[in-house]
């Protein structure tokens, strides 16, 4: 029989035991936390009750009812939410303004172009330039609505302003003569063979084309990343993926242990679970950013718009010059394809060409020319640019450890036994698994579907491809928006089509000339024939010093 002192001892032990106990399971700390992110519950338990009701946590005693457990998943998916956007926030900030910069780059460089020759043309060719100006803001319209995607042909474009400048200047150059439209015709067939313009054509065609392709195909490829990159980072959630952060990051309230952060390796788990689609882009999104950064090199070198554009007035200038000193040459070749055309009156041909084409030049001081288009030159955006997207490259990989760095979710060390397993307060031993899709099969986190890739996400995947393919003909100087000219729905551009991805150039300095679109010609009279049709010219030594004088100006 036990003695009444034993037994008081041992009531005492119990009740001890039994505040300690209590203590434990005390919910005010629960109650304090939701309170402290904003959760407003109808009740939160004085202290743990039985858990049979909740479908996420785990079952045991809980602080959390029903209510709690459904708002911790409402605010889970938004936490996944805004955790993405956070991730994400400078990828997709950073292609939205460079490619706004280099559109408006691009754009200012062609209104500042245009602006700065006819400046010049007035100034040196006066009213003959004028009255012919149509045809070089027609050019300059040409080369806008290309670079803003119109189906505009490069090649056969400029093939055409260069033949009816021909035909301006020979009907000035031989004001002595009635040249009707059938006649003018006539010389346009000759352009090729007759070169009035020297080779200032061919390489103007070569630098402009190469230079409007790659332009054109780098800014159409930030549009691309931005598209993506916001398309990617909005990509709903999967109930499963809810579960899982809801689990990760509520059920230790749920526990008692609100302040208890989660393991890291358990949150690379449930991320790249969640993630696993976005990172099945990256593949695809390297190289995307890899064609990039090959087109950013040749807008530094051999394809550098700023470069053939700026002098652009000088070199179509130099043509100009060129066709007047070889006028009777030229005007020779032409009668004896086109043949002789009817004289004009007296009054007519008795005003010469240096009245009706008269060169004054008047330069004027460097800092009268437009500034530099954008605030900025082309360099110093395209150093820019690179050193982005360098930066961006496996970046939906690397999103998940991104997302489980220290103080932002997880609690730091992996092998940390202060940090919640998705179970308890301990060390989480299942091992991290691969990236992409395919490796959650076994994800201990979070039910994946395999068999079931996001249809939005393979819309990306396929345009990356689309757009890639596009950057790597652009660096070879292609353009496969071009594919026939009577085909509206082929896209737009110039030059020859590459259906699969062209091979880089051995040698990055050196590109290679697009096809040139010939018209039907019939060859004129050759080089060694006899000049006798009178024709006037400029004296070649204005023609020199006009050209000198550029030169100094540029």
């Amino acid at each position: 029989m036990l003695r009444p002192e034993t037994v008081l001892c041992t009531f005492s032990v119990l009740w001890v035991a039994a505040r300690a106990d209590f203590k434990a399971r005390n919910c005010s700390e629960v109650r304090e936390a939701c309170v402290s992110r904003g959760f407003s519950f109808a009740h939160v338990p004085l202290q743990e009750i039985p858990g049979e009701h909740l479908r996420v946590c785990p079952q045991g005693t809980t602080c959390c009812t029903q209510e709690m457990e459904d708002k911790f998943g409402q605010q889970s998916k938004l936490d996944f939410e805004n955790l993405v956007d956070e991730m994400s926030h400078e990828l997709r900030s950073t292609f939205v303004s460079r490619h706004q910069r280099f559109d408006e780059f691009f754009l200012e460089l062609l209104e500042n172009t245009e602006r700065s020759l006819n400046e010049m043309f007035v100034r040196t060719y006066g009213k003959p330039y004028m009255q012919n100006s149509e045809v070089f803001e027609n050019l300059f319209s040409e080369l806008k609505r290309y670079y803003t995607g119109g189906n505009v042909n490069l090649e056969e474009m400029l093939n055409d302003f260069w033949s009816r400048l021909l035909e301006r200047m020979f009907t000035l150059l031989n004001s002595q003569y009635v040249i009707t439209e059938d006649y003018l015709e006539c010389i346009s067939k000759y352009t090729d063979q007759l070169k009035p313009f020297g080779d200032v054509p061919r390489k103007l065609k070569a630098q402009v084309t190469r230079a409007f392709i790659a332009a054109r195909t780098f800014v159409q490829g930030l549009s691309v990343g931005r598209e993506v990159a916001q398309r990617v980072t909005k990509v709903s959630s999967s109930p499963a993926c809810i579960r899982a952060m809801t689990k990760m990051l509520y059920c230790p309230f749920c526990q008692g242990m609100p302040a208890v952060k989660p393991c890291k390796n358990y949150c690379l788990n449930v991320m790249k679970g969640c993630l696993a689609n976005q990172a099945d882009l990256d593949p695809e999104w390297n190289q995307y950013i890899d064609a990039m950064l090959l087109v950013a090199q040749r807008l530094e070198g051999p394809f550098n718009i700023e470069s053939v554009m700026e002098p652009i007035d000088v070199k179509i200038s130099e043509a100009i010059m060129n066709m007047q000193d070889n006028s009777a040459q030229v005007s020779y070749r032409v009668f004896q394809g086109c043949g002789q055309p009817k004289p004009a009156g007296m009054t007519r041909s008795a005003r010469g060409v240096s009245d009706v084409f008269n060169a004054r030049f008047r330069p004027y001081s460097p800092e009268e020319r437009p500034t530099t288009a954008a605030g900025t030159s082309l360099d110093r955006l395209v150093v820019d640019i690179k050193e982005k997207l360098k930066l961006s490259k496996k970046f939906w990989s690397n999103l998940p450890e991104a997302v489980c760095v220290e103080d932002r979710v997880t609690s730091g060390n992996a092998s940390d036994e202060e940090c919640w397993n998705g179970h308890t307060k301990g060390r989480y031993f299942p091992e991290v698994q691969k990236d992409g899709l395919t490796n959650q099969l076994n994800n201990p986190e979070v039910g994946v579907d395999i068999t079931r890739p996001d249809t939005l996400i393979r819309q990306q995947i396929m345009a990356l491809r689309v757009m890639t393919n596009k950057l790597k003909n652009a660096y070879n100087g292609n353009d496969i928006y071009f594919q026939d000219s009577s085909d509206e729905g082929s896209g737009s551009g110039s030059g020859s089509g590459c259906t699969d991805a062209c091979p880089t150039d051995s040698n990055p300095t050196v590109a290679t000339e697009a096809p040139v679109v010939k018209a039907d010609r019939s060859g004129p009279v050759g080089d060694s024939a006899v000049l006798h049709t009178p024709s006037v010219t400029l004296p070649t030594l204005l023609a020199v010093s006009v050209l000198e004088l550029h030169r100094q100006w540029r």
